[in-house]
């Protein structure tokens, strides 16, 4: 059997819903056909690739690095799809690129209400989407750039900051000892096994410095967000996440003591005009994706000050 992309869409599915059912569900087929392809797949790749648990299916050591493989591939046929239909369609075409944002969903939902249909290019490396919009190849790029770690602007772009600092969080299991607390002690997780993207520009430089600093040595794990966020919720580690993103039942966003990580966010296109022509609609996308974070929202009223207390 050789593996297509349907097949790397299941296994994306399974991964990201947790769940045999809820992934046949978000494909459209029948459990028991989803059960037996993940069969054929695992035959095909020599090894199990979930753990089948009570709870759900979470990646086995094999599953996670085959999904780091599958994830991109699977993305860039969607995007091949939406440039296609796009192209098809005749309409308005806005190129987009980003590192991964809570504001996207807005932004993307307000620049269709004026009737432009952005195509999406996501990327983990602010500086390679940065090449992208340099080379004509992407009209904006929304990005990061990690504190201390300055990104490569190519020559000739503008760039705009959309906030000076964002403040980056944590995110842990929500049994976790310091779940109890809104705020955080870098010393709370020193036993805990941390997670980190090396594939992001910065961010393991940032927060190894950090960890440093703050007088502990953790072990560290190598993983993308996806991945980081299922081990969260399993419990085996801790990982670095933006202010905005969501707790859930298995998983909690807690601030950390004094702020210690943060990020400047940019917009970059080659003209002025360009940035004017997006940038409204970032900017209230993103407040109003700050807005639905309760961990955020308060970090923000108290005007980045507060003790260690209990969350609520």
């Amino acid at each position: 059997m050789e593996l297509e992309v349907r097949h790397l869409r299941a296994l994306c599915a399974i991964a990201e819903t947790g769940s045999l059912h809820r992934a046949a569900r978000q494909l459209g087929m029948a459990q028991p056909s989803l059960s037996t392809q993940l069969r054929r797949i695992e035959q095909e790749l020599g090894g199990a690739l979930f753990l089948r648990e009570r709870t759900g299916c979470r990646p086995t050591p094999l599953g996670r690095v085959v999904l780091g493989r599958a994830r991109p591939l699977v993305a860039d046929m969607h995007a091949l799809v939406a440039e296609a239909r796009a192209a098809v369609a005749d309409g308005p075409q806005l190129r987009i690129g980003s590192t991964a944002s809570g504001a996207l969903a807005g932004w993307l939902r307000r620049l269709r209400a004026r009737q432009q249909e952005p195509i999406l290019q996501m990327d983990v490396s602010a500086n390679a989407l940065l090449r992208m919009v340099a080379d004509g190849q992407l009209d904006v790029a929304f990005v990061h750039e990690v504190e201390g770690c300055p990104l490569r602007v190519p020559e000739g772009l503008r760039v705009r900051v959309l906030l000076e600092r964002e403040p980056q969080f944590v995110s842990l299991p929500a049994d976790h000892p310091a779940a109890d607390r809104s705020v955080v002690r870098l010393s709370d997780l020193a036993e805990d096994r941390w997670m980190v993207d090396p594939t992001v520009d910065g961010e393991w430089d940032a927060v190894h410095r950090v960890l440093r600093l703050a007088g502990i040595n953790p072990r560290v794990l190598h993983g993308d967000y996806h991945t980081a966020a299922s081990l969260v919720a399993t419990g085996e580690v801790v990982t670095v996440c933006q202010p905005s993103s969501p707790s859930r039942s298995e998983a909690v966003v807690r601030r950390i003591e004094g702020d210690p990580l943060g990020v400047r966010l940019l917009l970059a296109a080659r003209t002025e005009p360009a940035l004017d022509a997006v940038h409204p609609e970032l900017a209230a996308a993103y407040w109003e994706a700050a807005r639905q974070s309760p961990a955020y929202r308060e970090w923000l009223e108290l005007g980045a000050t507060g003790d260690l207390a209990p969350a609520h």
